[in-house]
């Protein structure tokens, strides 16, 4: 595990922790990141870290859960060893603006550690701070980042180290980085004494992923059925066809139908779409991709077919989906929009 920049072990000064909260960023990253600071001030009896929040504006910020949070600052300058973390939430392309941006490069050529919890580290990407990094984000958030930004070296780890970038996929992922953190600058009893007080007994490394096992999410643990499975999802862009799927993992195409509808209660053929038009939504949300470049992402070389597919499965067509979604952002879109979604 890389090591992150530190304050001398024999030096008093505490280290600073600007968190910076993007709108309608996500509550519970953000308590997980920050409550480890001051449990560790209080098992330890000495303040080692302190921090403030910071906003674009310097105004309140609400959080995906519509809570408002107050800040103690705008965008100011900080000491070169303030920690920077931003945290994401829901839309966090639309919520980094250029002065976001900008002030996070600038905080980069200071030499400030940045770090990115939650979808944070899509504002890192889009300043540029993470092109031949290793990152990660939160898994729902994983395909659209790989497509918008290929530069990166994208994990699907709970939390990432890589030198002074720093990034944690979200929810509990926060915690587990600041106490792997914590462990490094004061030892893993430390560590170990602030995650007892959350009572959080399974602390994970940047070695462990962030999705439960296919047997876990899909509640069937069948050895075959879960390979079949783990292969569509690695092959959402090209489809594998039935009779190849069956016969990587040893069974008839017969067989395979069987399975899927003992467990799953459909087809694979069916299970297979419902992953790829899953795919395709989450890129239709998450970047700004066309939506012909969406449905070759998600395996569907016909547009017409896609946008079938997609009415048949969401009750609307990718581009109203589209529209719906950046409504608020977006005024203009929906002229355009309206006249594509002629072409279903």
């Amino acid at each position: 595990m890389a090591s992150l920049p530190s304050t001398s072990a024999t030096s008093k000064m505490p280290r600073h922790f600007a968190f910076l909260l993007l709108d309608r960023f996500t509550l519970s990253a953000f308590s997980a990141a920050i409550e480890p600071l001051r449990l560790a001030n209080r098992v330890t009896g000495y303040t080692h870290y302190t921090w403030q929040l910071v906003s674009e504006t310097g105004q309140a910020v609400t959080c995906s859960n519509g809570t408002q949070i107050s800040v103690h600052s705008g965008m100011e300058d900080l000491h070169k060893e303030s920690v920077v973390i931003v945290c994401g939430g829901v839309d966090a392309n639309r919520a980094t603006s250029p002065a976001i941006m900008a002030w996070l490069r600038k905080r980069a050529r200071y030499g400030n550690t940045i770090g990115g919890i939650c979808t944070g580290s899509w504002a890192l990407a889009r300043a540029g701070l993470l092109d031949g990094r290793r990152a990660t984000i939160h898994w729902e958030n994983h395909n659209g980042f790989a497509e918008e930004f290929p530069e990166v070296d994208l994990t699907r780890s709970v939390f990432v180290l890589d030198g002074n970038r720093i990034s944690a996929a979200g929810g509990m992922a926060a915690l587990d980085m600041i106490l792997a953190m914590l462990a490094q600058e004061h030892g893993s009893e430390t560590a170990n004494a602030v995650a007892d007080q959350l009572i959080y007994s399974a602390i994970r490394t940047n070695r462990d992923t962030q999705r439960l096992s296919i047997p876990a999410r899909i509640g069937v643990r069948h050895p075959k059925l879960a390979r079949v499975i783990e292969i569509m999802e690695s092959h959402i862009e090209d489809p594998i066809s039935p009779s190849d799927l069956a016969q990587q993992v040893g069974m008839s195409t017969r067989q395979l139908e069987r399975l899927f509808r003992r467990y799953l209660n459909r087809s694979p053929k069916r299970y297979y779409t419902e992953l790829r038009l899953e795919r395709a939504r989450n890129l239709l949300m998450q970047t700004d991709m066309s939506v012909i470049n969406v449905a070759l992402a998600s395996g569907f070389t016909s547009p017409s077919h896609f946008s079938k597919c997609y009415r048949a499965h969401y009750n609307t067509t990718p581009y109203r989906e589209r529209g719906a979604h950046a409504a608020d952002t977006d005024a203009t879109g929906h002229e355009h929009i309206a006249s594509e979604d002629t072409e279903d």
